[in-house]
C-alpha cells in the first residue's frame, strides 16, 4: 500500500471512529440520558448545559464528513478540542479517578490523528495576502541600528 492510501485509510479510521463516538454521546446527551445528566451535575453544569453540548456534537459529525468545507471543518475540529480538554478538566478538578480524566484526552488523539491526516481538500491552505515580492523583510539590525551608525 502507498504512503497516500496509508494517510487515507489512517485519516477515514480516525475520523469514522471519532464520529460514531461524538454522534453517540450526542445523542445520549440530547435525550438527556439520566447517567449523563448525574455525570454533568456531578461536575457542576445544569442540564440545559448537556443538551447543547449534545446539539454542538452531533453536528459536528457532519461537518467532518461532508466533502469539502474547509473552514467549517476547522471550526469543527476547534470545538471538538475545547469540548474534550474542557471534559478532562472538569473531570480533574472535581476529583474525579484517572480514567475519567484520560478518556476525553485518548478521544482528543483520535480527533487530532483525523485533523493530522485530512487531505489537502479537507483543509485550509493559507495563501498569503501579500505578494512574493513584497515579503522581504529587513533584519532587526537594520531597522533598529542607530542613524549614525548607517553607511
Amino acid at each position: 500500500m502507498q504512503t497516500n492510501q496509508k494517510r487515507a485509510v489512517g485519516y477515514w479510521v480516525a475520523t469514522g471512529l471519532f464520529a460514531v463516538a461524538f454522534l453517540v454521546s450526542g445523542i445520549a446527551e440530547i435525550a438527556l440520558v439520566p447517567a449523563v445528566v448525574a455525570t454533568m451535575r456531578a461536575l457542576g453544569y445544569p442540564a440545559y448545559f448537556v443538551v447543547i453540548l449534545g446539539v454542538w456534537k452531533v453536528l459536528s459529525v457532519p461537518a467532518l464528513l461532508a466533502p469539502r468545507l474547509p473552514r467549517l471543518k476547522e471550526w469543527a475540529y476547534a470545538g471538538i478540542f475545547f469540548d474534550l480538554t474542557g471534559a478532562a478538566a472538569s473531570h480533574a478538578i472535581s476529583g474525579d479517578p484517572l480514567g475519567r480524566i484520560v478518556t476525553p484526552l485518548i478521544l482528543l488523539s483520535v480527533a487530532a490523528a483525523s485533523w493530522a491526516l485530512r487531505p489537502p481538500s479537507r483543509s485550509l491552505r493559507f495563501a498569503s495576502p501579500i505578494p512574493e515580492s513584497a515579503q522581504t523583510v529587513a533584519s532587526f539590525e537594520a531597522v533598529a541600528a542607530p542613524a549614525w551608525t548607517k553607511p
